[in-house]
């Protein structure tokens, strides 16, 4: 079971923006090599005639250096500063199609690719298609404000095809460097965060329960988003009360701390990766093109890692939904 942790993190995950000023150690360039064996990899998926998403990690073999590069990475996600970015894949000599499948396919060396909706999308289209004055718009279907959240998977991956004309700052936060604030600040909130809450899901039937902090087996696990926590008690009629909108105040004022999040503007080829567990992201508000075709472009994949940590019980593993055919049964 999970326990309240009543000492500061330390490690590479409790990582605090402003001590990132200058260091560029999480940007992994992609060397020639390995961009010359993903092209291989692509082209042997062509000539065997697949498509995303239909075909497996062994229909897009890479080679045994790039395939230590790639569980390097999985351990940095899971037991380092819990984010890094690969930079330099070639997106703009690539077709759609193309794209699909490298980015699965890397997707497939490091996890197992899960579904982000019950349509059954296994690359989630980040993009300013949906009207935003209608309830059931997601947030990353406009050009808004995105708020600091986890998504329900172990890992989020975040492929930039196109920039938006201005804004669109990705941002991340290390969820141990918010909790050793909450400690160091608020301490007498800490055990509210380890309680149940509701959360609702634009996708799924009902709120389900977890807390905001888990400490198991030791390491820190979060998951947040203020909409659906506020969306789950609203449902269940289970109005919060004044100290937990206290607690969530908190919270989120220690989010937007400049000392703590990290910006970075993602460019066209960089595939930015995180742990939702460790790390919160969002995305600020951006100024897009009249031409769809010109329209800021990401592509999200969500991952189940095999090194994934084990979860306490009552915190319980997201790792997408179910087949389409499931929900409609």
């Amino acid at each position: 079971m999970s326990i309240i942790l009543k000492q500061p993190l330390t490690g590479p995950a409790a990582w605090r923006g402003a001590d990132l000023a200058g260091d560029h150690s999480w940007i992994h360039p992609l060397c020639a090599e390995t961009i010359a064996a993903i092209d291989a990899a692509l082209a042997q998926v062509k000539q065997r005639g697949l498509s995303f998403p239909q075909f497996t990690r062994e229909d897009f073999p890479l080679p045994e250096a790039v395939q230590q590069q790639l569980r390097a990475h999985s351990e940095e996600l899971e037991n380092g500063k819990g984010f890094l970015v690969l930079r330099g894949l070639p997106v703009e000599r690539y077709t759609d199609e193309d794209i699909h499948i490298v980015y699965y396919g890397l997707g497939l060396h490091m996890g197992q690719p899960v579904r982000q909706n019950p349509r059954g999308d296994l690359l989630g289209l980040v993009m300013h298609v949906g009207d935003a004055s209608k309830k059931t718009t997601r947030v990353y279907e406009t050009n808004l404000y995105l708020p600091y959240h986890s998504d329900p998977s172990d890992v989020v991956g975040l492929l930039c095809v196109r920039k938006a004309k201005s804004g669109g700052l990705s941002s991340l936060i290390s969820v141990a460097a918010i909790y050793n604030e909450i400690l160091r600040t608020h301490p007498e909130y800490l055990g509210l965060y380890y309680r149940q809450w509701y959360f609702e899901h634009l996708c799924e039937p009902q709120p389900s329960l977890s807390p905001i902090f888990s400490f198991h087996q030791g390491k820190l696990s979060c998951r947040y988003l203020r909409q659906y926590i506020e969306l789950g008690h609203e449902i269940r009629q289970l109005p919060l009360s004044q100290v937990e909108v206290e607690a969530l105040d908190l919270f989120d004022s220690l989010i937007h701390d400049p000392a703590l999040k990290l910006d970075m503007m993602l460019e066209p080829g960089d595939l930015q990766f995180a742990n939702n567990y460790a790390v919160l992201h969002s995305r600020n508000g951006f100024e897009d093109y009249e031409a769809q075709e010109q329209r800021r472009k990401m592509l999200r994949l969500w991952l189940k890692m095999p090194n994934a940590r084990p979860l306490a019980p009552e915190f319980p593993g997201r790792n997408g939904f179910p087949q389409a055919e499931q929900q409609t049964a």
